[in-house]
């Protein structure tokens, strides 16, 4: 059952090209010479280039599209200038670069991401849950804007993030010490940015969090995430020889090189989504162009109309797919096409094994 809600969200992240795909035309028009001058004389010049170029994705408001987009409200209490010039320039993930955006226009935008931002949400925009102090909800306020594109709006996951109501450190933090720790700190092992809160709002989102918890022990039958209790029934030395033999795995894997530590790095559900199918194993484009010449790199984009790759030095490029001949080299289709050939005791004791490699 679990490989299935894994393969049929993978399947909707490939057939919701909407987005992403403006993500992308917005990327091949960074190509082009940027406009310097404003053509509506009055209005913010950083706006108009926000609207121009960012909008379609994050959101009129910088308030964001998720679980695909995250809001921009408030990224200067996560990045600093010179790091979000550089996330513009060269992009990040399904993000393309914007590398012509320089100078005034540049200057402008960043003036436009990181000035006041708008007036934090009210009580009833809120998630319904307990958390009904005032410093609770000024600390969801904070948490929408910040966390909830990794976490979730209610705190019990999002499209990277945990579940915060399940989570051991929340669980087990009363005085809110350790939360705050991560917050100003974050964990950069996972790829969680620290946040530049003062401390009456680290407490209000440690409330907000607490009040969350306190909502999900309410409700249990809401539970939304799976426990690492619920994936420790298989066999570990049954799991081993499936690794080793009728798995194949040793193909691509190695106990002691690749998945070296994997427990350490990934638990419970998040191991077992990369064991089924690993979205962020990255895939190989070679595009051969019309003149004969060939372009590889990191496969960026692929839809029925367009390819894209990032090449060696990082450059966004992209191809109309009926002009160009190419192959996408997927490490991941291997792991596709083992799902149909798992039985229930391959997974749990394969998964039993993995969580052996501490």
């Amino acid at each position: 059952m679990i490989a299935a809600v894994v393969v049929l969200g993978f399947v909707s992240f490939q057939f919701f090209p909407g987005p992403i795909h403006a993500a992308q035309n917005a990327g091949t028009q960074a190509e082009t010479p940027p406009t310097t001058t404003n053509p509506h004389p009055g209005e913010d010049p950083g706006g108009a280039t926000y609207a121009q170029r960012c909008a379609v994705c994050h959101g009129s408001q910088r308030e964001g599209n998720l679980p695909g987009f995250p809001p921009l409200i408030g990224i200067s209490r996560r990045l600093s200038e010179k790091q979000i010039a550089d996330l513009i320039h060269n992009g990040k993930g399904r993000m393309p670069g914007f590398p012509n955006l320089q100078n005034g226009e540049l200057s402008a935008l960043l003036k436009y991401l990181t000035s006041a931002q708008p007036p934090a949400e009210t009580a009833g925009n809120a998630p319904k849950g307990g958390e009904g102090s005032d410093i609770a909800q000024a600390g969801g306020a904070l948490f929408h804007q910040n966390c909830a594109f990794c976490h979730g709006r209610d705190a019990m996951g999002g499209e990277t993030g945990p579940d915060l109501t399940q989570s051991k450190l929340v669980l087990s933090d009363t005085t809110g010490e350790k939360i705050a720790a991560v917050i100003r700190e974050g964990r950069p092992d996972n790829k969680m940015p620290g946040f530049n809160f003062s401390p009456p709002e680290i407490r209000s989102i440690i409330a907000f969090i607490h009040a969350r918890e306190a909502a999900a022990k309410a409700h249990p039958g809401g539970r939304r995430g799976v426990s690492v209790e619920d994936l420790q029934t298989g066999n570990a030395q049954a799991g081993k020889e499936y690794f080793e033999g009728a798995g194949g795995c040793t193909k691509c894997h190695s106990a002691s090189g690749d998945l070296a530590r994997v427990a350490s790095r990934y638990q419970g559900l998040q191991l077992e989504e990369h064991m089924l199918y690993p979205r962020d194993a990255k895939s190989t484009l070679t595009v051969t162009l019309p003149s004969g010449d060939k372009v590889s790199g990191t496969l960026a984009y692929r839809d029925e109309f367009t390819v894209a790759l990032r090449d060696g030095s990082g450059v966004y490029r992209s191809w109309p797919t009926d002009r160009v001949k190419f192959t996408v080299d997927s490490p991941a289709d291997a792991h596709v096409e083992q799902l149909p050939k798992y039985s229930d005791d391959d997974v749990h004791n394969l998964m039993a094994y993995l969580q052996t490699l501490k």
